[in-house]
């Protein structure tokens, strides 16, 4: 039987692997669907591609869907995350000069401790910090407003983030228009390479456990397609298993590496999937224990609370009904399509699609829909705080 062909969007970004492997990897074809995958310029043209109907589904950033929702961000059309496909995988970097102020005032870099960090970030900045970003409205934004307001250094006041695209972060610092960037990996590491700047922190020691991209596509289209949304959650998620399976992740990066897709040294995406990244020119390096998950703890679901969070963050800055953007944003994380689409596969997920994030500070058992346990991967927030959406 002839695969059904898939349009689908991508970013050039080590977080676009499920999709990858799923079609080079053959899972896709097990479902009997082939996916094209298209190379998109940036995070605005990945969502339009997608919102105007030229892609039927896209590797997406977290809370494009729920901007979209609370009437944000562009696009006109319902998007709906149907799988997670990445957790983490994102770095906080400086410029070189920073670096050395930091350095000079004695900060050891340890890459792991984000109130030590960004008390001495906020030391060392003279005047705004300026902070480049892939999107607006993306996990970077919301990481880096939480982690440094938590510190006191408020937006807009002390706060300027701009919108870098991911591949020309290192041009941005080059050209005095940054200080600073929270990008996703291989580009952090391509800042480090460029000798622009040094990595600071891994987005993971602000949140441990941070949606950063979905699976997002036209809720017309889900409804419309159920049989064809299905087969693609079920491919996407069995290449999120295999990644991380022993040895997945090194063939991964030679298939990510390749011109149609990242189009980077191998090397380099090998960083971020085993978690040792070189933080200087100078090749010191730092080890960091789950730097990105594809699936091992329930990554896959796209928790209710995880959307309204982000919907809370985005409120708060700007200036919408607070309760209202929880729920509206919960709605388009859509764990009822998933769970759904999974039903089939033996796969065990979470028996609760809300949770309160920020509270397992260890990995811990909880109950499966399947009626047994499962390991939910540690989700603390790095001040300690809890997030209650405070609704079913």
């Amino acid at each position: 039987m002839r695969a059904t062909p898939l349009d689908i969007g991508f970013v050039p970004l080590v977080d676009a692997a499920p999709l990858i492997v799923a079609q080079e990897m053959g899972f896709a074809a097990e479902e009997g669907i082939a996916l094209a995958l298209h190379r998109a310029p940036s995070w605005a043209s990945a969502r339009d591609a997608l919102s105007f109907g030229q892609v039927s589904a896209a590797h997406m950033l977290a809370p494009v869907p729920v901007a979209i929702a609370l009437g944000l961000g562009g696009g006109g059309t319902a998007i709906d995350a149907v799988s997670v496909l990445s957790v983490n995988g994102t770095t906080v970097g400086v410029s070189t000069d920073l670096a050395l102020r930091l350095r000079d005032a004695g900060h050891p870099f340890d890459f792991a401790d984000a109130t030590a960090a960004g008390g001495a970030l906020i030391a060392a900045t003279r005047g705004p910090l300026r902070i480049g970003v892939p999107f607006p409205f993306s996990m970077h934004a919301e990481l880096v407003f939480y982690w440094l307001s938590a510190l006191g250094h408020p937006s807009p006041q002390s706060l300027i983030v701009r919108t870098v695209p991911p591949s020309l972060m290192a041009d941005a610092i080059r050209a005095g228009e940054i200080d600073a960037f929270c990008v996703g990996e291989p580009w952090g590491s391509k800042v480090v390479e460029s000798g622009m700047g040094q990595l600071l922190l891994p987005g993971a020691a602000i949140w441990a456990f941070a949606p950063e991209k979905v699976l997002a596509v036209r809720r017309d289209w889900a409804e419309d397609q159920p049989d064809l949304s299905g087969r693609l959650i079920r491919a996407v998620w069995r290449a999120g298993r295999w990644l991380d399976e022993e040895g997945g992740r090194s063939l991964a990066a030679d298939l990510l590496a390749r011109p149609q897709y990242l189009d980077v040294a191998p090397d380099l995406i090998e960083r971020a999937m085993s978690g040792q990244l070189t933080i200087a020119t100078s090749g010191d390096a730092r080890n960091v224990h789950r730097f990105i998950g594809f699936h091992d703890g329930a990554v896959s679901l796209p928790w209710r609370s995880q959307a309204a969070w982000i919907g809370g963050q985005i409120a708060a800055r700007t200036g919408l009904d607070r309760d209202r953007a929880m729920r509206d944003a919960a709605g388009v994380f859509r764990s009822d399509l998933h769970r759904a689409a999974l039903a089939s596969t033996g796969g065990d997920l979470p028996a609760a699609s809300m949770r309160i994030e920020g509270a397992l500070d260890r990995d811990t058992q909880v109950p499966s829909e399947r009626g047994g346990a499962l390991k939910l991967c540690r989700n603390a927030f790095f001040d300690g705080s809890r997030f209650d959406p405070g609704f079913a």
